[in-house]
């Protein structure tokens, strides 16, 4: 190992994400040198401004193109000796509210002792000409939190903490940083985004920490069930439990298991003994202790409302059945509309019970069934609410019924800081809560909108339980209509016949485990073979960019969505949205471009957002287009229907291209046209509520791109990924 120290002339690159950089270093003592004279230093480390001075420890190499730089491997900054070297380190900027004018000044005013001095005493800076009571008092702080940052992102990056994560940490946890990672480093998972168990683990055991401490195996267990939850599982049975914690933590199952028993009364976990799934007998499952005391909140709260006599619509309860007929017969002639006797028992049913569940497939008339249960409610002067889990569903919904539709967040009045406004100790002031796209909820959320949920008010469940199951953990639609806790309305009636849409036709079909219909007669459903991947990426851009919008005139970025069943491969997420830029939005001419990480986007991109983001407005999966960029200050804007809505660099992550997206990120939106790679090398994800789910994204138009074999597949895996839940079994108990 060899030491250099110089002052940092200019930074070449850096990678925020990794700290990786390439810098220009001064050699002391020389105020003027050529270019070719200063050193190239590589490394990881944190993104040092001009006019630092910095000391390397490292090894010198040569590189094949640009010759013989250093490879730092830690680094010490220290502080230039000089008026000049002082100077130009005030000035670079990294000190927020010093720049050339006052770095001049300051340095005029204290001399060689600034340093001292500012460390010291940082208020005397309001001694400077020109420096008031504000700007004095914002750059002493600015000057403590630049000394604390840079020292604790020293002794984090010592461990092998990158200098992107050393400020995420700092910014957390402050002047305790170093400490906080230092005793409680699994603290970490839960706080900093992008920091997993494993690297938590690293960090861990790089402080010394045994493999067998107490600390370790809990937050592993706790890991492994969180990933559980990621697969959608409510808990995991304990034996799998066991056998996954000790893969990761590379201990004996004894000393897991043995772990667990410790654990049993913490805040952690939950252990229960839970009915086998074939009925015959009793198995013990863990629960993260959140999951499980929302699984038993939910079932609690459905059963409560079921068996209550409060009813805020108690008056429709009370009517006789001629007098429900002349009711309906008097709707429906207003609107000019016809229900078939299962429709108007379906409406009976959801405003005569509790709880009720109104499901079925595309073109059963669930949204005919719908409005005419809102025209009731609002003929007899009842008030109610619309919303769905999404902002793209919920923005269907008011299409649909021509009424308010919101988020069940926003329904709820969510905010990250308070959490959510309406809850069990202010419930929400409505005689009827109405969800669509119940498919989509997940445990959690399900249990903040039941808590907002007075005991008197009905609930009306509206969803396609044959498409895929939520995002987040649970399947609670499925739960629900298996314990037979209360009505389910399967409407199985197709009023949109295979004339009007081949589209309904064949998702139908799919539904009851047939093959679609792909010889390409109808105006709707289209089928193009190609064998390879890269055949299928090929031809899948070129009937996105020319064909479609050439013969039946859909714009490429506007109508039509790509969706895939998976994120690798030539045909996957990420390989089909860097196709499709290069195709739809290519760079050239006078487009405004950023880079954020390996992503590029510029002004024309599809983008969707992949959080919600209650102060932008904007929620995760919904999609605009970039309308500019300002590379000044590092802004983007996006128009998200008509509203634009504006991006810091440092929030930028939030966002990915749009041109192609999974199927699942697809739940609860509808697209004029969908255009799917559907390939054997999908097999994984395969599945048929997958295609089903895709298909029925499409108002307009389906095209697939690939085999009938793997068509072929999908249709016959009908096994739904089993979810591991005791939700069904509580509601019955």
């Amino acid at each position: 190992m060899e030491t250099i120290e110089g002052t940092v002339e200019s930074v070449i690159y850096y990678n925020p994400e990794n700290g990786y950089c390439i810098l220009r270093l001064m050699p002391p003592h020389h105020r003027f040198i050529r270019e070719d004279q200063l050193i190239t230093v590589v490394g990881n480390m944190p993104e040092f401004q001009p006019g630092e001075t910095v000391r390397f420890e490292g090894d010198w190499t040569v590189h094949p193109t640009y010759g013989e730089q250093f490879k730092a491997h830690s680094f010490v900054q220290t502080r230039p000796a000089t008026l000049e070297g002082i100077k130009r380190y005030l000035a670079s900027g990294m000190v927020e509210g010093i720049g050339p004018v006052y770095a001049e000044r300051i340095v005029e005013h204290f001399g060689i002792k600034t340093f001292e001095i500012l460390d010291r005493d940082p208020e005397r800076v309001k001694e400077v000409r020109g420096i008031g009571e504000k700007r004095g008092t914002n750059i002493a702080k600015a000057w403590l939190e630049h000394q604390a940052l840079r020292q604790i992102m020293a002794q984090l990056q010592s461990y092998g903490i990158s200098a992107k994560m050393a400020i995420q940490i700092f910014n957390h946890y402050g002047d305790e940083a170093f400490e906080v990672v230092q005793r409680e480093p699994y603290r970490l998972v839960h706080d900093i985004h992008g920091v997993g168990f494993k690297r938590a683990d690293q960090i861990a055991r790089s402080f010394g920490l045994p493999l067998q401490a107490p600390a370790r195996i809990e937050a592993g267990i706790v890991h492994v069930l969180n990933e559980a939850e990621a697969d959608g599982h409510i808990y995991l049975p304990s034996e799998e439990l066991i056998r996954k914690a000790s893969e990761l933590l590379q201990l004996e199952p004894l000393t897991i298991e043995q772990m667990l028993q410790e654990l049993s009364d913490s805040e952690a976990i939950q252990i229960e003994d839970i009915p086998t799934a074939d009925g015959t007998g009793w198995q013990q499952v863990v629960y993260r202790k959140m999951m499980f005391h929302s699984e038993q909140g939910v079932a609690r709260r459905i059963q409560f409302m079921v068996d209550a006599e409060e009813s805020r619509l108690a008056h429709l309860q009370e009517m006789d059945t001629h007098q429900w007929e002349q009711m309906i017969r008097r709707l429906l002639a207003i609107d000019d509309v016809e229900l078939s006797q299962q429709q108007r028992e379906a409406v009976r049913a959801t405003l005569t019970n509790k709880v009720c569940v109104l499901t079925g497939g595309p073109g059963t008339g669930k949204t005919t069934t719908l409005r005419t249960v809102i025209a009731v409610l609002e003929a007899e002067g009842c008030t109610f609410a619309l919303a769905s889990p999404t902002g793209r569903a919920a923005k269907r919904l008011a299409e649909a019924t021509g009424q308010p539709a919101q988020t069940i967040h926003r329904l709820l009045m969510y905010s990250p800081n308070d959490g959510y406004g309406y809850n069990e100790d202010y419930p929400l002031d409505v005689d009827m809560v109405i969800i669509d796209e119940a498919s989509m909820l997940d445990l959690l959320l399900f249990y903040s909108l039941l808590k907002a949920i007075d005991v008197g008010t009905h609930l009306l469940l509206v969803g396609d339980v044959d498409q895929l199951p939520s995002v987040g953990a649970g399947d609670v639609l499925r739960d629900i209509i298996k314990s037979g806790v209360c009505p389910v309305f399967q409407l199985d009636r197709v009023f949109r016949q295979a004339d009007d849409s081949m589209i309904i036709e064949n998702a139908h079909r799919i539904n009851h485990g047939k093959l679609p219909d792909t010889a390409n007669k109808s105006q709707d459903f289209f089928f193009f073979g190609a064998e390879d991947p890269q055949e299928a990426a090929e031809l899948l851009i070129d009937i996105v960019t020319y064909r479609i919008p050439q013969k039946f005139g859909f714009d490429p970025k506007q109508d039509i969505q790509v969706l895939s069943p998976m994120y690798k491969g030539h045909v996957g997420v990420d390989a089909l949205n860097q196709a499709l830029q290069k195709a739809l939005n290519p760079s050239g001419g006078r487009k405004a471009e950023i880079r954020v990480g390996r992503t590029q986007f510029r002004v024309g991109d599809k983008v969707m957002q992949t959080r919600n983001n209650y102060d932008k407005e904007v929620y995760n999966g919904d999609i605009g287009l970039i309308h500019s960029i300002d590379l000044t200050d590092e802004m983007l804007f996006v128009e998200f229907d008509g509203r634009i809505v504006e991006y810091e660099k440092s929030v930028l992550e939030e966002l990915v291209h749009a041109f192609a997206i999974s199927v699942h990120k697809s739940q609860g939106a509808e697209y004029p046209v969908i255009v799917m790679p559907i390939l054997p090398q999908h097999y994984m994800m395969l599945q048929r509520n997958l295609l089903y789910t895709a298909i029925t994204r499409a108002k307009q138009m389906v095209v697939l791109v690939g085999t009938r074999k793997a068509i072929a597949i999908a249709v016959n895996n009908n096994r739904v990924s089993k979810r591991y839940s005791a939700l069904a079994w509580r509601l019955m108990i």
